[in-house]
């Protein structure tokens, strides 16, 4: 297993066309075996290899937001197997915009490999790691030698990939992230489809993103909290403030980070005021909802 970063998240990868290493991210993760992996790959030239019936639409958007925080969920071809798709009959599939990711897969691509699986670098549902260290923390005792964790600083979107499902007519959402359905409707000129999907992808639990202390949204902190707000509000006092984002971009970025300095601290709960508007702010909301209905 190799853990690598991405411009979202730091990932957990194994080859993708090989069950026996893909098996080891589930028991390192404690991942159910029904819950579908990312392929990622260096290039366009391997998305028919892993799926079919591409619309067009997924090519434009390929085409625009590749490399980048976008995986775009295609009918599988033969070449994707259950111990991927989690036993669905679609896949995954990301071109992931950080330079050692990318060098990573290409050095991959280079002696044979098709593809690398990968979710977040860590325990299932707990927070996802945008540093190497904190995956270190995470998964140094599910780690065997050989093993390689991959430092490449800190994940400059912070939050993980918008999945877009792209085996219909139009495009549909299964999880909001930095590539927003403005910007997926801009260069599609289709409206995106928000009727509900059978599909199972990541991170779409109700419970996810958690830290082991309590998340609150909206509240007022109390003295000894743990807070997390736009910078234009003031800290309380006896409050301890892990996180004062200048923007949404650095809302998400910092997220991750500081729910895991909550634990670091000790402390047993976290105040966050969620972000307004539309756009990417839809995806930071998203996380910090479901990091609070795990408390």
């Amino acid at each position: 297993l190799v853990a690598f970063p991405t411009e979202t998240v730091y990932g957990l990868g194994a080859d993708a066309e090989n069950e026996k290493a893909v098996s080891r991210i589930y028991l390192a993760k404690g991942r159910p075996s029904d819950h579908p992996l990312i392929v990622h790959v260096a290039s366009e030239e391997y998305l028919s290899h892993w799926g079919t019936d591409i619309p067009e639409y997924a090519q434009k958007l390929s085409e625009k937001f590749w490399p980048g925080p976008m995986t775009l969920i295609l009918n599988r071809s033969e070449s994707a197997a259950d111990f991927i798709t989690g036993g669905q009959e679609t896949v995954g599939i990301r071109i992931p915009n950080h330079p050692v990711a990318l060098s990573l897969l290409q050095e991959f691509h280079a002696r044979g490999g098709k593809g690398v699986a990968a979710p977040s670098a860590n325990r299932f549902g707990k927070v996802s790691p945008t540093d190497a260290s904190a995956v270190r923390g995470e998964l140094e005792g599910s780690l065997e030698h050989g093993d390689l964790i991959l430092e490449g600083g800190f994940s400059e979107v912070g939050i993980e990939s918008t999945i877009i499902d792209c085996t219909g007519a139009i495009p549909k959402i299964l999880r909001p992230g930095a590539i927003t359905a403005e910007m997926i409707t801009a260069v599609t000129g289709l409206e995106i489809d928000d009727s509900a999907s059978e599909i199972r992808a990541s991170g779409l639990l109700e419970s996810h993103y958690s830290p082991a202390a309590s998340v609150v949204l909206d509240e007022q902190p109390s003295s000894g909290d743990g807070f997390i707000a736009m910078s234009n509000v003031e800290t309380p006092s006896g409050v301890v403030r892990l996180a004062s984002p200048e923007s949404i971009e650095q809302y998400a970025q910092l997220l991750y980070s500081a729910l895991r300095k909550a634990d670091d601290l000790g402390l047993s709960r976290v105040v966050a005021w969620q972000p307004t508007g539309a756009g990417f702010a839809i995806a930071v909301r998203d996380r910090l909802a479901r990091a609070s209905h795990g408390s």
